[in-house]
């Protein structure tokens, strides 16, 4: 038999899905990420499995991974001494930023902190110009003792980002050929590599975030790939992109920023992959994981993207965060997970955004915290079993659950221990049900008619409440919905991505340059494909940033296919008036168009699992009655006796009535009164959500 793994490693917990591929059959495993080194969890955990199913890794033909390591070095700047080589005059870029301020009426508004300081960023004597012609040639002996000086200072990697390198990176491959030569011990990347695109910025700031993350990643990486070789692994090791394709070991080290949004991406596949099992392709795509939680817009099977993303905003705000021009899928993060630590600010119980992970963990685990978190408060209400969490391989303390969250908010504010525990529970469905909002509403959709699709060890006990209180009425909670992000990781195809500046009028001149230019990223990304080691058939997808000529920005417009002449005009005009109605709800038929980025996407499409599908007929939920026990609904107005019942002895087509618990070893779904729930025949839970216009 062969198998394909996947494996998330998450802020608090790692999630393991492993498919035998010729029968479908999934199984899945959790464990307790170890922050100090990551890798221990994966090899444990991974050897459990394979114990647990009785498999080998040798039997392993294809091993993907997601991980939130980039992102965290980022947020918690603890990156390598990363140096920076410019233009000549452009010293100040990460420091000048942009114009726009993320919050108009904050006179104290801070701009984000540039991952490298002032006195790392060296100025190179070069210039070329907006046309890609050199105007000052590369002053070499300069950029000598700049090296010299880097590594005095202990530099570990440097970024190179030369003015308009995007239109020729000429001064920029010098540059990396000197460091080779003189310096091979400095890990480099060029933003004519990382991000060839306009935009100084954003493109300096890419290009740095890349260098900052390289030798982490780099190291981390080597280590899970000899680990799992090590224990008999022969193939390649994969990782998520943001974009939502997997690339191989060497495409990730070269450009690791790309894998900023790793772990959350292969959560919106998933929620993607069981949305279509069910036959609907509106969704919002909720994973509340032990750390964050994070929701996206899925309309017709797509979920959206974005050519820009920011790691580390201030209260979701827009152009608070870190800048980076890559594609990605287009979600939001927050820090609202089971972990999230709940406290008393001036009398004001606040939730998040910090976490207490998986050292120490909430209070109930028992590994040293001392801070109530939302997993404690779902304890104290009865959401979950103390005896199975992870499917009683790990115990939870109850009683001191109840303590701490009695002393450190209860009895400071004269409530029960149950009020207080249902006051957190219900601020951060609050936080959730915002940012739901923010990727729904503020974007012209409406929730009401989208499914939700929770998942994640803490996505379905809360995601009744978040449905109801935004009004979706109906909300899918996938077959090992505490793993999905790993299961999402078995659904993703082989993708790079290509970007080059071209700014041009859209008529009948720009299709000369653009033939070369299409030709040239298309043998790029065929290339890469054919190295990542995956056989299958070559797809390319053709996309632009395209505006109204005089616009500053750009909207993302997916191209018909080129025959590159003036044929083509009509159609990629349809394009993108259709692109930009959809997003601001009108367009003008009659203005002139503009491009300034072309982009490529070439992919090699992966098998998909297939679950078996179950008979329905004659199915009877109390077959999975597992028991009864104090639950609190507010609606109830006290903990009040609750069926508990068994996922795993569900039968297909049974329907279970609110008030009720399902539990599995990863998660539980909590069904409040009023709402109920349906298996359906791949098994997955249908919860049908009493609203407040039902």
């Amino acid at each position: 038999m062969a198998f394909r793994l996947g494996f998330d490693i998450g802020g608090t917990f790692t999630d393991f899905a492993m498919l035998e591929e010729s029968g479908g059959a999934i199984a899945v495993g959790k464990r307790l990420t170890t922050p100090s080194d990551p890798a221990i969890a994966v090899m444990e955990g991974l050897q459990d499995l394979l114990e647990e199913h009785g498999t080998a890794l040798d039997q392993v033909v294809q091993a993907i991974h997601a991980t939130t390591l980039a992102t965290n070095i980022v947020i918690e700047r603890k990156g390598e001494r990363t140096g920076l080589i410019t233009t000549k005059g452009f010293r100040d870029v990460l420091e000048i930023q942009r114009q726009k301020r993320y919050d108009l009426y904050n006179f104290y508004v801070d701009k984000p902190v540039p991952l490298i300081p002032r006195n790392d960023i060296w100025e190179a004597t070069e210039r070329i110009n907006a046309q890609g012609e050199v105007l000052v040639p590369l002053d070499q002996a300069e950029v000598s003792r700049i090296l010299q000086d880097m590594k005095a200072k202990g530099v570990r990697s440097v970024a190179v980002c030369l003015l308009h390198a995007y239109r020729n990176p000429e001064h920029e491959r010098l540059i990396e050929q000197m460091i080779h030569r003189e310096c091979p011990e400095l890990m480099v990347s060029l933003s004519s590599d990382v991000s060839p695109t306009i935009r100084e910025y954003e493109r300096t700031n890419t290009t740095v975030v890349n260098a900052y993350v390289m030798p982490a990643v780099r190291e981390y990486l080597h280590r899970i790939d000899s680990g799992l070789k090590t224990k008999g692994y022969g193939g390649n090791l994969y990782v998520m992109q943001s974009s939502g394709g997997i690339a191989n070991l060497e495409t990730v080290q070269k450009y690791p920023v790309r894998i900023i949004e790793s772990g959350p991406t292969a959560g919106v596949l998933g929620a993607v992959f069981f949305g279509r099992m069910a036959g609907l392709e509106n969704l919002i795509s909720f994973d509340m994981g032990g750390t964050t939680a994070k929701i996206c817009l899925v309309e017709k099977g797509k979920p959206g993207t974005t050519g820009e993303f920011e790691v580390d905003r201030v209260q979701l705000k827009a152009g608070s965060g870190l800048a980076i021009h890559i594609p990605a899928v287009d979600l939001i993060e927050i820090g609202a997970g089971g972990g999230s630590l709940a406290r008393l600010n001036m009398g004001i119980v606040t939730v998040g955004p910090d976490s207490a992970g998986a050292d120490p963990g909430p209070i109930c685990y028992g590994l040293g915290g001392t801070e109530p978190t939302i997993t404690d408060a779902d304890l104290v209400l009865g959401y979950l079993n103390p005896d199975y969490f992870l499917g009683g391989k790990m115990k939870l303390d109850l009683g001191a659950a109840v303590q701490g969250i009695e002393k450190q908010i209860a009895r400071p504010l004269g409530l029960s221990v149950t009020e207080a525990a249902w006051g957190i529970h219900e601020i951060v469905t609050t936080h959730m049900a915002s940012a739901t909002r923010i990727v729904s509403v503020e974007r012209g959709r409406d929730p009401r008619l989208f499914t939700l699709v929770a998942f994640g060890g803490a996505g379905p006990v809360h995601a009744a409440r978040l449905a109801k209180s935004i009004g979706i009425p109906r909300v899918i909670c996938p077959a090992g919905a505490g793993v999905t992000s790993a299961i999402g990781l078995l659904v993703a195809d082989v993708r790079f991505d290509f970007a080059r500046t071209l700014i041009a009028p859209l008529d009948e001149k720009v299709f000369e340059p653009l033939r070369e230019l299409y030709q040239e990223m298309e043998a790029q990304g065929q290339a890469m494909v054919e190295e990542s080691g995956v056989t299958g058939d070559l797809v390319v997808t053709r996309w632009a940033d395209m505006r109204y000529m005089g616009q500053g920005h750009e909207i993302l417009t997916p191209l018909p296919p080129l025959s590159f002449t003036m044929e083509d005009l009509p159609a990629i005009r349809r394009a993108f008036h259709q692109a930009y109605e959809s997003q601001y709800g009108y367009s003008d038929p009659s203005d002139a168009i503009e491009v300034v980025n072309w982009k490529l996407t070439a992919s090699c499409v992966a098998p998909k699992p297939a679950f078996q599908q179950g008979s329905l007929a004659g199915a009877e939920a109390r077959e999975a009655l597992k028991g009864r026990r104090k639950v609190y609904f507010p609606e109830l107005g006290a903990a009040t006796d609750c069926d508990i019942y068994d996922r795993y002895r569900l039968p297909r087509g049974a329907i279970i009535p609110g008030p009720a618990v399902i539990e599995e070893r990863e998660s539980a779904i909590v069904l409040p009164p009023g709402d109920s729930a349906y298996s359906d025949a791949f098994g997955n839970l249908i919860l049908e959500v009493k609203t407040k216009e039902k």
